[in-house]
C-alpha cells in the first residue's frame, strides 16, 4: 500500500485575492484543493489558467484552485509586479506570493507549470507536469467528490476567493501597436479583449473594436470578440486590397489570427481552428483554419508572408494570405536557445517580431532566453542573450550585455534594433555594426512594444502602465546587474544517472498504442558536453543517462509526452500530454543517481 503523503503547509510573503486573509491548509480542509505552481513570465502557465477557468466554475464549491505563484525571473519577485498580472490574467482564485520559492521546495516542483491534488482530508493524491491536463482533473475530481461525500468529509459551499476592485482606464495592459496610414495608432487592448484605434496623440479615441468581452466572434466593431490580443501587422497595400483586409491580429488566447479591415471594422477569422496545439511537427503546408495554433504573440510581414511569433510552442510560423494555408517556419518545439539553419533551431517563447528596413533581416524578442535574436538568408541567429536562466541589466559589448524578458522588438532605418526590455522596465538599443547594446530610457511600467511615426518619434507600449509613452530618450547607463535563476538546481553525480519520467494515466483513461508507441521522451543537454550517452529520442519513459565529469553542470532539456484514450468509451476520445523541462544541473560527487520528473502521477519512492 502506497503511503499516503500530508499536504505541507502554504507558506510565503503573502496573499492576493482573498481580501487580506491569510490561508492554511487547515483552513481548506473539507475542500478539493488544486495548487497551481506558476510564474507569470511563462505561456505554459498561461496556457493553465484558461484550461483550469471551466473547472472552477463547474466545480465551484467543492474545489478551491489555489496559485502559487513561483517566480523564475527577478521583476517578478515584485510584489506590485505580481498584482498587476494576477488582474491582467484574469485570475479569479486566491494566490500565495512565494519569492523564495518556500513552498515550491515543500511540494518538490521542478517544472512551471505543476499542479498538485489535495483530498479532502489534506493527503496529496497528484502531482502532474505541464498543460493538457483539465479533462483528467476533472475526472480526478469526480472519483474525489463521490469518495469523499461518501465519507463525509466533503464540504460543499464558497470558496475563499475575495474579487479586488474593478480598475477604470482607456486602456488595460495594452500589448502591441501599429502605425497606420493616415497616422492614427492602432492598439491591442489586451485585458480589455479588443482593439483601439487612438488619434496620433496616442491618447485620443477614435473607436473600439471589440465588444470587449473575452470570445472568438466575427463581425463588426461592436459584434466581433477577442481574448487577449497582442500582435498587428499593417499587410502591403496591394495584397491587402487582395484580400480585403487591412491588418492581421494575433488572437492570442484564442489561438487565432484575425483579419480586420479599417475602413468598416469589420473582423474575421484567419487562421485557427481555436483549439490550442499539442501535435507533432511537419514540415507542410496546412489549411489555414483547420490547423490548431498555439498563442501566436506577434505578427510581421517578412520574406513575402506573415511571420507568427508561436509563444505557446517556441516556434515560429508562416501564413500565406493568398493560399490561406500556414506551417512551422522555425523551431523544433524544444525550449532553449540554439542557432542554425531553419527550421532546426531552438527557440524560447518568441514575443516580439520586427523587419529590418531593407526587409532582410526579421528580429525577433526571444523573451525566456532574454534574447535578442534574427533571421537572415534562411537561418538564426543571437544578437544578445546567454540562455534561459541568465539575464540582467548590462551594456556593453553584445556578448556580454543582459536583457530580462523582453517582449518587443522595433527595426530603426539607421539599421540599429530597439528592444521592449520588458522586465527591466526600460528600452535598449543594439547597434549591429559597434556590436554593443546601450540604455535609452528606464523606469518604464513593462513596455511590450515599440513602434516609430512618420514623423520619425517612438512610441513605447507602456503596458503594466496602461498606456502609450512618447520616448524621450534619456541616455541613462544600465546598472550592470547580472542574475541566474533563483530555481536552485538539482544535484547529480557524475556518471550513470537514471533518468525517470512519471506518468500515470487519469482516471477512466488508458495509455493509446492506436497509432504506435503511445509514449515519447527526447533528452538534449545545454553545454551539449555535459550529457556522455542518453541524448536524442525514444519511446520509453526511462534512460540510462551518464553525466560528464569534469563539466561544472548546465541545463538537461527533456520533453515527455504520452498518448491516451477513454478506457471503456465506443468512441474513445484521444488526448496528448506533453512537458518540456529545461532542469538546471549542478554534477557533485555526493549528487543523486536518479532524476525523476513527474509528467502525471506520484513518485511512489519519495512518499
Amino acid at each position: 500500500m502506497t503511503p499516503r503523503v500530508r499536504a505541507p503547509q502554504l507558506k510565503g510573503r503573502g496573499w492576493l485575492n482573498t481580501g487580506g486573509r491569510g490561508l492554511s491548509i487547515g483552513d481548506l480542509r473539507g475542500k478539493i484543493v488544486l495548487l497551481d505552481f506558476w510564474t507569470f513570465c511563462c505561456i505554459n502557465c498561461l496556457h493553465v489558467l484558461d484550461e483550469l477557468r471551466p473547472l472552477e466554475e463547474k466545480y465551484g464549491d467543492v474545489l478551491v484552485v489555489i496559485g502559487v505563484h513561483s517566480p523564475k525571473f527577478e521583476h517578478e519577485r515584485d510584489a506590485e509586479a505580481l498584482r498587476a498580472a494576477v488582474e491582467r490574467y484574469e485570475v479569479h482564485h486566491p494566490v500565495l506570493d512565494d519569492p523564495e520559492l518556500v513552498t515550491w521546495d515543500q511540494y518538490a516542483a521542478k517544472a512551471w507549470p505543476t499542479l498538485t491534488v489535495v483530498d479532502p482530508e489534506g493527503y496529496v493524491v497528484a502531482t502532474m507536469a505541464g498543460e493538457g491536463h483539465a479533462e483528467g482533473l476533472g475526472r480526478l475530481v469526480d472519483e474525489l467528490v463521490a469518495t469523499h461525500e461518501a465519507k463525509g468529509t466533503l464540504h460543499r459551499g464558497d470558496g475563499p476567493y475575495v474579487a479586488p476592485e474593478a480598475a477604470h482606464t482607456t486602456l488595460r495592459f495594452p500589448g502591441k501597436a501599429v502605425v497606420l496610414p493616415d497616422g492614427h495608432l492602432l492598439v491591442s487592448d489586451s485585458s480589455r479583449h479588443s482593439l483601439v484605434e487612438l488619434e496620433a496623440d496616442g491618447e485620443t479615441v477614435v473607436r473600439r473594436i471589440g465588444t470587449g468581452t473575452r470570445g472568438r466572434a466575427d463581425g463588426g466593431p461592436d459584434k466581433a470578440e477577442f481574448a487577449e490580443p497582442q500582435g498587428l501587422c499593417l499587410l502591403p497595400p496591394e495584397l491587402a486590397s487582395t484580400v480585403g483586409y487591412d491588418v492581421v491580429v494575433a488572437d492570442t488566447v484564442n489561438h487565432l489570427l484575425r483579419g480586420l479591415t479599417l475602413a468598416t471594422g469589420e473582423v474575421v477569422t484567419l487562421a485557427g481552428s481555436g483549439r490550442q496545439w499539442r501535435s507533432t511537427v511537419d514540415d507542410h503546408a496546412h489549411d489555414a483554419l483547420a490547423s490548431d495554433l498555439s498563442s501566436p504573440w506577434d505578427v510581421a510581414w517578412y520574406d513575402d508572408q506573415v511571420v507568427i511569433a508561436m509563444a505557446g510552442i517556441h516556434q515560429l510560423w508562416w501564413y500565406d494570405p493568398i493560399k490561406r494555408t500556414t506551417g512551422v517556419y522555425a523551431g523544433t518545439t524544444v525550449e532553449a536557445l540554439r542557432d542554425g539553419p531553419l527550421p532546426d533551431v531552438w527557440m524560447a517563447q518568441p514575443s516580439g517580431l520586427s523587419t529590418s528596413a531593407d526587409g532582410r533581416r526579421l528580429w525577433v524578442a526571444d523573451s525566456e532566453t532574454s534574447a535578442l535574436r534574427y533571421v537572415e538568408d534562411g537561418a538564426l541567429h543571437t544578437a544578445v542573450g546567454q540562455g534561459l536562466f541568465d539575464f540582467g541589466h548590462m551594456d556593453g559589448p553584445a556578448d556580454q550585455a543582459l536583457l530580462q524578458h523582453p517582449l518587443g522588438v522595433c527595426a530603426l532605418a539607421d539599421g540599429s534594433v530597439l528592444v521592449a526590455d520588458t522586465y527591466n522596465g526600460a528600452v535598449r538599443r543594439f547597434d549591429p555594426v559597434a556590436d554593443e547594446v546601450s540604455t535609452l530610457a528606464d523606469g518604464l511600467a513593462e513596455p511590450s512594444d515599440i513602434v516609430v511615426t512618420p514623423a520619425g518619434d517612438l512610441i513605447v507600449v507602456e503596458s503594466a502602465g496602461h498606456r502609450l509613452t512618447a520616448l524621450a530618450a534619456r541616455g541613462a547607463t544600465a546598472p550592470g546587474t547580472r542574475h541566474r535563476t533563483e530555481r536552485p538546481p538539482t544535484v547529480v553525480a557524475a556518471g550513470e544517472v537514471t533518468l525517470d519520467v512519471i506518468f500515470t494515466p487519469a482516471p477512466g483513461q488508458k495509455l493509446d498504442e492506436s497509432f504506435g508507441p503511445s509514449t515519447r521522451l527526447t533528452v538534449s543537454a545545454s553545454p551539449p558536453e555535459l550529457l556522455l550517452e542518453g541524448d536524442g529520442a525514444t519511446t520509453d519513459l526511462s534512460r540510462r543517462l551518464v553525466i560528464a565529469e569534469g563539466v561544472d553542470g548546465g541545463v538537461l532539456q527533456v520533453v515527455a509526452q504520452a498518448a491516451t484514450c477513454d478506457a471503456e468509451a465506443e468512441h474513445a476520445a484521444c488526448h496528448l500530454t506533453r512537458q518540456d523541462w529545461g532542469v538546471p544541473i549542478k554534477v557533485s560527487a555526493d549528487g543523486t543517481q536518479r532524476l525523476a520528473l513527474v509528467l502525471r502521477g506520484l513518485d511512489e519512492t519519495q512518499a
